[in-house]
């Protein structure tokens, strides 16, 4: 294009499954939720990736705590040791 290449699977979204209604979530919004939770969470007692998993199930977006994992490091934010403060 004329401001530059573009990769293909830019122009794609990619999308996780939700169980309960049956709709698309954009691994963009999963990312988000993510992000938002650490942000809002206890430097003290830092939130494990099981239960941001779990929080991030109660709003009907399906996904394991394998893939918080692989969204957070994508992000680059530590593990819950690597964030906790004393």
């Amino acid at each position: 294009t004329n401001k530059g290449t573009i990769r293909i699977k830019d122009l794609f979204t990619t999308a996780i499954s939700s169980n309960t209604n049956g709709e698309d979530v954009s691994v963009k919004i999963i990312k988000k939720a993510i992000k938002d939770l650490i942000d809002k969470e206890d430097k003290e007692k830092p939130l494990s990736d099981q239960v941001i998993c779990d929080l991030i199930n109660e709003e009907d977006m399906n996904i394991s705590r394998r893939t918080v994992a692989k969204y957070r490091e994508e992000m680059g934010i530590k593990s819950s040791k690597g964030r906790k403060r004393f």
